[in-house]
């Protein structure tokens, strides 16, 4: 469904405009002929939606490294801790499960196809708290430097996914977008086909491309929607596979 499922939602869109067609040529409304001009505006409202298409796809392509940059700076406060020296030994412990919580929060917020801000801001400032902590207890800079760069690149993803998720991509572009093909569309309904059934099918192919470029782009939007049925979703396993391993150390049950 992740490959085909968009392919055959615009296939079933497509179906309902062929069906407008063959009541345009019931009604003999197909009173345009094949012209340069024709083919020419054709071409250049699928060449503007592609361009807009490499627009998000270049914010898509940001989008999928976010999940390993989260899990690598995890990864590293985590172990980094591991190395921290201090008399109370319940301290690190204590530390490790808050980084831990961390990790559930940025995973609880995808799973619920949603952002927290707020919340995502007072686990960060539980761990910085945290980090303030070591400096009383007289840890060496060199780590509490190392340990606050990571809590400062975990906050900078954090904010970089609420903007990816709650913004759209040029509103005005998605309104052209839309445009071009609604162009395209209504103009295919008035011309001619000949030989008949060839422009039967080119009128269908070209269709389903047009409605199949204009969902992709709709979903690419928004990459972290986990669990709706969208077709252009990051893969969050990395997520996924550290919490759990985090909830194992810790000794924390769900």
């Amino acid at each position: 469904m992740t490959k085909w499922g968009l392919i055959f939602k615009a296939f079933g869109i497509t179906l309902a405009l062929l069906i407008v067609r063959l009541v345009f040529d019931y009604l003999n409304f197909d009173i345009l002929s094949v012209t340069n001009l024709i083919t020419a505006f054709i071409g250049g409202a699928i060449f503007t939606i592609a361009i807009i298409f490499a627009g998000t796809l270049t914010d898509y392509k940001e989008s999928e490294k976010i999940p390993g940059e989260i899990v690598t700076s995890i990864r590293s406060l985590y172990s980094d801790l591991s190395l921290v020296r201090v008399k109370d030994v319940n301290l690190i412990a204590g530390m490790q499960e808050n980084v831990a919580a961390l990790m559930r929060g940025i995973n609880t917020n995808f799973r619920n196809n949603t952002w927290d801000l707020d919340a995502m801001d007072k686990v960060i400032d539980t761990v910085t708290t945290d980090i303030s902590t070591l400096v009383d207890e007289g840890v060496p800079p060199n780590f509490i430097i190392k340990l606050k760069s990571e809590v400062t690149a975990i906050d900078r993803l954090s904010h970089r996914i609420k903007t990816i998720a709650e913004t759209s991509f040029i509103p005005a572009a998605y309104a052209i977008a839309e445009l071009a093909a609604a162009g395209v569309i209504l103009l295919l309904f008035f011309v001619k086909l000949d030989p008949y059934y060839e422009g039967l099918v080119l009128f269908t192919v070209l269709c389903m491309l047009l409605m199949a470029l204009l969902l992709l782009i709709k979903d690419m939007d928004n990459p972290f929607e986990v669990g709706k049925k969208t077709y252009a979703d990051i893969d969050m396993f990395l997520l996924w596979n550290l919490e759990k391993k985090l909830d194992e150390k810790t000794g924390y049950k769900k």
